[in-house]
């Protein structure tokens, strides 16, 4: 069973950066579409970014796109979210999910498959 563990979340000032982490367990991500969700409170769940590990093929939210990169590291079974030019609406709870054999714009827009814990991340003066 695919497990999927976050880390590299923290407090940051607004125009800093950020490297968030998923390591993944239990399966090799062949063919898994692989990405980061977040959600703030009162807020709905955003799609942020996704990838697929076969093709690295991306996705990414308007509200991000310029500023945050997904990529992926096959041979470590992991995948980052590069954060710069970070505002304070960024500040969220930030997941990793993935789907087998879904595209990456399916796995951002639909969130199905396995998931994890979930890391903060505080964007703050």
């Amino acid at each position: 069973q695919l497990q999927l563990v976050e880390s590299g979340g923290g407090l940051v000032q607004p125009g800093g950066s950020l490297r968030l982490s998923c390591a993944a367990s239990g399966a090799t991500l062949d063919y898994y579409a692989i990405g980061w969700f977040r959600q703030a409170p009162g807020k709905e769940r955003e799609g942020v970014s996704c990838i697929t590990t076969s093709d690295g093929n991306t996705y990414y939210a308007d509200s991000v796109k310029g500023r945050f990169t997904i990529s992926r590291d096959n041979a470590k079974n992991t995948v980052y979210l590069q954060m710069n030019s970070l505002k304070p609406e960024d500040t969220a709870v930030y997941y990793c999910a993935a789907d087998f054999l879904a595209s990456a714009e399916r796995l951002c827009r639909y969130g199905l498959g396995s998931w994890g814990q979930g890391t903060q991340v505080t964007v703050s003066s």
